[in-house]
């Protein structure tokens, strides 16, 4: 059987060594990992997700009134953390995921990204996914990439149209590299001829699948004094996490996907792409 989430690892290390812009990243701190994602159904391609955000400033919930707007209630103080990764004891610090089979069926008819190729294959729209997400890591590896206007500004909006217009332009860099065919040739097919032409479609997962290691929020020690409190109002207490805040190569396995659904062959860290 393929596996998938190897092969777009290996893809990924060829698109930094082709691509200036992205020159920066080491791929041995990107973890690239598969997720559930339905054909037929709406859903993102793939996500960037950072893990070298720091924790949050303190904070509390609330809840008022609809009436009268007054508090009524609040949470105890937290901070919001990213969780730990390691992977042969090297920190991780990006992670990408797929959506299988979403990810291999996806083509460049309609999209949004289509007016970028004209004339393409439409498998190139997968190609333009992965420089996308790839595109989204901050070269001072502390977040999700700012997007610069045309005035020198930030925008909040981290999908602008000149956010397009660069990846097609990383894409057709790397094209014009000449990278050998098997670097990609696997984006060729959708997912049925990935199944019929390996016998299956594999790759990395977390144990905790469908779950993954994503922010969460913790009990601040020492709690603090808050100007949300008045007579009447009642102090929740957070609930501990349900999930684990650190990870290693232990809790990655090989998940074989099908259309509509997923299931565990291996749990083991020496399985991990990337």
């Amino acid at each position: 059987m393929i596996n998938y989430t190897e092969c777009l690892s290996l893809l990924m290390q060829d698109l930094v060594s082709r691509i200036p812009t992205l020159s920066f990243i080491n791929p041995a701190d990107v973890l690239v990992f598969a997720r559930s994602g339905r054909s037929n159904a709406e859903g993102a391609f793939a996500t960037c997700h950072c893990l070298t955000l720091p924790a949050s400033d303190p904070g509390y919930y609330f809840w008022r009134d609809r009436s009268t707007r007054r508090i009524t209630r609040r949470s105890e103080w937290f901070l919001t953390k990213s969780p730990a990764v390691t992977v042969g004891g090297r920190s991780i610090k990006y992670m990408i995921s797929f959506a299988l089979p979403r990810f291999c069926d996806q083509s460049l008819d309609r999209s949004r990204k289509e007016r970028f190729y004209p004339g393409a294959d439409p498998w190139i729209a997968k190609l333009d996914t992965v420089v996308h997400e790839l595109y989204h890591i901050d070269p001072e590896m502390t977040g999700i990439r700012r997007i610069e206007r045309g005035d020198g500004t930030y925008s909040a909006n981290c999908h602008g149209h000149h956010f397009f217009e660069q990846v097609a332009t990383m894409v057709h860099t790397y094209l014009e590299s000449k990278p050998s065919a098997a670097a990609y040739d696997f984006l060729q097919d959708d997912f049925s001829s990935l199944a019929s032409r390996f016998g299956g479609v594999v790759g990395t997962s977390f144990r905790t699948f469908p779950s993954f290691p994503q922010r969460y929020i913790e009990r601040l020690a020492e709690q603090l004094p808050c100007e949300a409190d008045a007579e009447g109002v009642k102090v929740e207490t957070l609930r501990a996490a349900n999930q684990p805040t650190r990870y290693t190569e232990d809790d990655l396995h090989v998940r074989q996907f099908t259309a509509d659904s997923s299931k565990r062959l291996i749990r083991k860290g020496a399985f991990r792409a990337a």
